[in-house]
């Protein structure tokens, strides 16, 4: 019989998840817990099944992704009232069947959708996604009803309302607590916690050298004329390179990361003089024997619209990026950001071929076992 209590590591296999993503939803309080005497944390079998098959799975399929369908002459509009929500990941429809295979292909945060009495496609649309039992943690925002609030569909009178109405739907999923004792000296996003749930679910932190993306920092540091050129990756205590390009050291702490202010926004972040920017001037990579001078990153996202770190290039004289510059980092960026996703797909692809293979193994058995005896009956009856 397997065990009602479980150790973290334990939960963690069960979840698929790491060690460390384990601990961060059980400290948090997405599964409840004690503690052993010793100060080991333990938990109930039942609890950790519930995050797969109850509505707290939230707390490990959360999501920074916005679905937006609307009409293309209001598009700009609703980009610019959704942009206002620093850490969310925007991807706008015109098309309601192809955000239908977005939705579907992935869960998001929210759907934000047009009431339009007239189009009977969206309103069929929006009626689907009401009632689609899979959609049970996702946030509907419908702009321009007057209907009343039902379940997780929302109705809002306008789009001045909707930045506020998009930050709850993604905060609204079960959030771990930024894994911070005391107030850090750097910032970070109000999304922390499930950035670094995110982080650890990528599997990406402390990997060996890969081509792909050595491919991408040397290409960065190259066309932009830059010595360093870095693939940054945000731990709770550690700034950790995946792919460096110009540096020999392997990671730095937190606290000196340029990258904490780049996850802090969707663009580019350029520091022209570090030496004279006052949020970089007593940064040790700075005034100490790296003597960096500019610094220009772009966010690196995961396939839920997570910000894991970002693609950065580094020089030890002041400068600045041309508007081409600027495309060309951005554009290597979104390679490094689809690279990632590829690996999360297929890694999600194979536990649940895994996940298929060991269940069919399961209910084999007993079927061996039924046919054993009625073959052993059979020879009885004989």
């Amino acid at each position: 019989m397997d065990k009602d209590i479980l150790t973290t590591a334990e939960a963690a296999k069960i979840l698929g998840v790491s060690v460390r993503t384990a601990q961060l939803l059980i400290e948090g309080g997405s599964i409840t817990s004690w503690k052993t005497p010793g100060g080991h944390r333990r938990v109930y079998r039942r609890d950790v099944l519930a995050q797969i098959t109850g509505p707290a799975q939230t707390a490990i399929a959360a999501s920074a992704r916005v679905i937006v369908i609307a009409r293309p002459e209001r598009m700009a509009d609703y980009e610019a009232a959704v942009g206002k929500v620093k850490y969310c990941v925007v991807e706008r429809y015109t098309d309601v069947y192809a955000a239908l295979l977005a939705i579907g292909s992935r869960l998001p945060a929210a759907v934000v959708i047009e009431a339009e009495p007239s189009d009977a496609a969206r309103l069929a649309v929006l009626e689907s996604l009401r009632s689609d039992p899979a959609l049970g943690g996702t946030q509907i925002l419908v702009v321009g009803g007057s209907a009343a609030d039902v379940g997780m569909t929302r109705f809002i009178d306008g789009l001045p309302a909707l930045p506020e109405a998009v930050e709850t739907a993604i905060r609204g999923a079960v959030e771990p607590p930024a894994p911070f004792e005391t107030p850090p000296s750097f910032p970070f996003p109000a999304n922390e916690g499930q950035r670094l749930v995110a982080l650890e679910r990528s599997g990406l932190v402390d990997t060996p050298p890969e081509d792909a993306f050595d491919r991408l920092t040397w290409l960065a540091a190259r066309s932009l004329d830059a010595p360093v050129a870095l693939l940054t990756l945000l731990t709770p205590t550690r700034q950790w390179f995946k792919s460096r390009y110009g540096l020999d050291m392997a990671d730095t702490p937190r606290g000196w990361a340029f990258c904490n202010y780049t996850i802090l926004q969707k663009d580019i972040m350029v520091a022209e003089n570090l030496a004279t920017d006052e949020r970089f001037v007593e940064n040790p990579a700075v005034s100490g024997e790296l003597g960096f001078r500019f610094y220009a990153g772009c966010p690196v996202v995961d396939p839920d619209g997570f910000t894991l770190g970002s693609l950065c290039v580094i020089d030890t004289r002041p400068r600045t990026l041309d508007d081409t510059q600027k495309q060309i980092l951005a554009s290597l960026a979104a390679l490094a950001s689809d690279e990632i996703k590829l690996r999360v797909t297929d890694r999600q692809l194979r536990r649940a071929v895994e996940h298929g293979t060991s269940r069919g193994s399961a209910a084999a058995a007993p079927a061996r076992s039924d046919n054993k005896r009625d073959a052993e009956h059979r020879q009885g009856s004989a």
